[in-house]
């Protein structure tokens, strides 16, 4: 995976500079909330909601068991349709495919559909440096991409931004990217909608070029699906005459039946909608429709790694509908950013440390972004366990760090962070196997608790948790010697 948003420190840091920003939670309060209660009220219309979900883990867990065999099924599907297909180990293997392939049409513009695996991999900037400027049609990756910022949610990328600052990103910038925004824009929703129609009209019908993720594959037909609400995806998937498609291998499918269960339990859980109002299906290339060319460029870049870990590779299952986010209590006061990742929220805080490793800080410190209040579990459509998956990774990165490929062989590298927690396990582990040493302590902390302080006086980071936690008060007497006092030794 490529690497963390450029100068992102730790994740304690960085939530705790967005909690201090009244907008952003504001913003991120109003919007979590109100996607959540349309959110339950779709889903509670569906009575086999349970079943859909229970189907749709069984259907991903199948499909990762028999992952090689399934990829090689969609590229000879996929091949056999008219597309080319392309491997990709790694985001710089992936990023030099698809900038050749831009190349070789001899355009210097893309437009692109909504995906998150080419803001993994950074495409955007990797065909930039190239000279390939790649436009976001999105109305949120619009946003994003022309007040340069970085998405901080999955399905609203632009949710920390509010309709005043919008309509001011939109006066600034347009006009440096293409067709300007109207006079005297002002913050309505139907005219800022309008305003982006309109600057991205004349990107669709001039592009040549058109790149996409795909929200899945379909293995014996070879057919990929995009699913959307505002039909710019529409329109880069049929009016270029090539489309370049990067998506994760975890993306698959087995047939068009397993396909029909997450088309109903996406939309639901992502947008509250019953069904999409846009899904596109396209399968190779068809003489007079669509795409002249098709190249699907299949992205590893982890995932197998990940896959590797029995606890972990759950994480696979995440079908990218943002669920999780809109329901934990630590994405709604830090915000997406402070995650560090295209990921965000609890299902980046699993997936990324995965896809990357532990090696980093902030990666070292995402599976401790959560409270374990089990939220994310309790709404994902794919029961993705995701409390169970950060406590495995927490484990790691205090007694391994992380896990890495040297040639052939799967090597443990030792963790950096934790050393302080690691002393403490051990001398809790040394006296708790001596009783005399243990009863000892207790008698010496019970005969010096006058002097003891009220409050751990930790300096540094540990200030702030210390500072606000009192210690509790050490008794007169240990419990031994009371017991042995009064019970006379008794069992």
């Amino acid at each position: 995976m490529s690497g963390t948003f450029v100068g992102m420190p730790a994740f304690p840091k960085a939530a705790h500079e967005a909690v201090n920003n009244p907008t952003l939670r504001g913003n991120l309060r109003h919007a979590t909330h109100t996607i959540r209660a349309k959110r339950e009220k779709a889903v509670s219309e569906v009575s086999d909601w349970a079943e859909l979900r229970e189907a749709g883990k069984r259907i991903k867990d199948h499909t990762l068991r028999h992952l090689d065999r399934y990829l090689e099924q969609l590229e000879e599907s996929v091949t056999a349709a008219g597309g080319i297909v392309h491997w990709a180990a790694d985001a710089d293997e992936a990023n030099r495919i698809v900038t050749e392939l831009v190349k070789a049409t001899g355009e210097s513009e893309v437009v692109k559909v909504k995906s998150m695996a080419t803001q993994e991999i950074g495409l955007n900037e990797a065909l930039e440096a190239e000279g390939i400027h790649a436009y976001e049609t999105d109305l949120a990756e619009l946003i994003v991409q022309l007040g340069k910022d970085r998405p901080s949610h999955i399905l609203v990328p632009a949710i920390h931004r509010n309709r005043g600052e919008i309509r001011d990103i939109f006066a600034k910038e347009m006009s440096e990217w293409g067709r300007p925004a109207p006079e005297g824009l002002t913050d309505t929703p139907a005219e800022l909608a309008e305003a982006a129609r309109l600057h991205l009209r004349e990107k669709f019908l001039r592009a040549k070029v058109g790149v996409s993720g795909a929200n899945f594959m379909v293995a014996d037909t070879g057919t990929l699906v995009v699913v959307e609400s505002e039909g710019n995806g529409r329109m880069c998937l049929t009016l270029p005459e090539t489309l370049i498609s990067v998506v994760g291998i975890e993306k698959i499918v087995p047939t068009w039946q397993d396909l029909e269960v997450f088309l109903q339990t996406l939309p639901r859980s992502s947008t509250a909608e019953r069904m999409n109002p846009y899904t596109s299906t396209w399968t190779g290339t068809t003489d007079g429709d669509g795409p002249k060319t098709f190249h699907l460029v299949l992205l590893d870049n982890g995932r197998t790694d990940t896959l590797a870990d029995d606890v972990g590779r759950q994480a696979l299952r995440c079908i990218r509908c943002s669920a999780c986010l809109n329901v934990c209590p630590v994405y709604e006061r830090a915000g997406g950013h402070a995650y560090g990742s295209v990921y965000p929220g609890p299902i980046g805080a699993i997936l990324s440390p995965q896809l990357r490793g532990t090696a980093s800080e902030i990666d070292a410190s995402l599976p401790y972004a959560s409270s374990l209040c089990g939220a994310c579990y309790e709404v994902c459509p794919v029961a993705i366990d995701i409390p169970e998956v950060l406590v495995h990774l927490r484990e790691r990165v205090v007694q391994g760090g992380e896990v890495t490929r040297e040639g052939n062989k799967v090597v443990l590298k030792p963790a950096k962070g934790h050393a302080a927690e690691r002393v403490a396990m051990r001398a809790a582990r040394w006296a708790f196997a001596r009783p005399g040493a243990v009863r000892a302590g207790q008698r010496l902390a019970s005969r010096t608790r006058r002097l003891h302080p009220r409050r751990l006086p930790l300096p540094g980071p540990g200030k702030a948790w210390s500072e606000t936690r009192d210690l509790p008060p050490v008794p007169a007497e240990p419990f031994r010697d009371w017991w042995q006092r009064t019970q006379g030794g008794a069992k």
